[in-house]
């Protein structure tokens, strides 16, 4: 299922969290693997500060597994569906796993980037 997260950096995390980023260590030990520097890759910064992407989890309760590793650096504010489960081919159980290859998170995405800036800065 996809997840719309919105978040703040904790205070004191911005430079932790960049340097993870960089580093390619966000989320490491997770089961999502890069899926995190991934999703900050894609993530937008609202001009009050929060920042908003898309997540893919197949926990039963969303985000189970990534929420410790988001929560080092985020005060997670907001994570609800992506779209509407009964669209989702894996939560119909249509097809296991379709997430890992559906459009739905390039679609989501194409509609944060008309939203704030770049959460990481292209290099």
């Amino acid at each position: 299922m996809r997840y719309l997260v919105t978040a703040r950096v904790k205070p004191g995390q911005r430079r932790p969290l960049a340097q993870a980023i960089a580093r390619g260590t966000l989320g490491r030990g997770s089961v999502a693997g890069r899926e995190y520097v991934t999703c900050m890759a894609h993530a937008r910064e609202l001009e009050d500060g929060r920042v908003t992407w898309v997540e893919t989890c197949f926990c039963e309760t969303p985000l189970e597994e990534e929420r410790p590793y988001w929560e080092e650096h985020f005060d997670l504010l907001s994570v609800k569906d992506g779209h509407s489960r009964l669209k989702c081919r894996h939560e119909t159980g249509e097809e296991s796993w379709a997430c890992s290859s559906c459009t739905c998170t390039a679609r989501l995405e194409g509609v944060l980037a008309k939203r704030g800036r770049a959460f990481v800065p292209e290099k």
